[in-house]
């Protein structure tokens, strides 16, 4: 059985548990809370981050990495990275962009959002983790939140930049899909469509998911009203649709 090391809500592991759902590969997931995650993933073969996907071939560090292996054993017709050599570069190219941009700054715009509100924050952040390190995120919220802060980068006024960024992104898919394609490099779903709705779960939240997260009703009114704007987005009416055919 595959060991996928994972943080619960953390989108780029949504990537991984997608593409190993869709391919109909059997694993086991070992959840973790931020912090503790990074002894796990260093333990298990990989760096700091995660997913880490521990399989007979090696461990693999990066959610990319996870959805190339995952391709090489899916059957032909389903496979997320088309053969035509120009259509996989763009496939690729795109995998690169929303990785590099709409992962971590729509990431570091929802945690300034739920780092706000702490109760929310801790009821839905730890679904499936070994229950001493739900109570070690309980008792030692201060320091696990300036870990958090340290390690993305939160400093006052960023937000404003991420969801700037962000509507960059969901701007630029908006405007592929004006000319009516199904899917984002034509007519079949990609490792770019897949990325790029797993990645943008951190502003839509999509009622879909691996694991439950908070919805609108249940979030401060500025952040509702951020969950909505992009949900009412093109872009992220898009994605919600992906979600809700997986």
């Amino acid at each position: 059985m595959l060991r996928l090391v994972t943080i619960p809500i953390s989108h780029y592991c949504e990537k991984a548990r997608w593409s190993l759902q869709r391919a109909g590969i059997g694993y086991r997931e070992e959840r973790h809370v931020q912090g503790i995650h990074r002894l796990k993933a260093a333990r298990a073969g990989g760096g700091a981050t995660v997913p880490v996907l521990v399989t007979p071939d090696g461990v693999l560090g990066e959610s990319h990495e996870i959805l190339e292996w995952v391709d090489e054993r899916t059957e032909p017709q389903r496979r997320l990275f088309p053969r035509e050599p120009q259509v996989r570069a763009e496939v690729e190219r795109l995998c690169r962009r929303f990785d590099a941009e709409l992962g971590p700054k729509g990431r570091r715009l929802m945690y300034v959002n739920l780092l706000r509100d702490r109760p929310l924050a801790l009821r839905f952040n730890n679904e499936g983790v070994p229950r001493w390190e739900e109570r070690t995120i309980r008792y030692g919220w201060p320091a696990i939140e300036r870990v958090i802060r340290r390690v993305l980068e939160i400093t006052p006024g960023v937000e404003a930049s991420d969801e700037v960024a962000v509507w960059s992104e969901f701007d630029f898919v908006a405007e592929l899909l004006a000319d009516g394609r199904p899917y984002l490099c034509g007519e079949q779903f990609t490792a770019a469509d897949l990325t790029f709705a797993s990645l943008s779960a951190a502003v839509i939240v999509p009622p879909v998911y691996g694991v439950t997260l908070p919805q609108p009703r249940q979030m401060r009114a500025d952040t509702a009203a951020l969950v909505e704007r992009a949900r009412e987005h093109p872009a992220g009416a898009y994605a919600l649709s992906l979600f809700a055919a997986r």
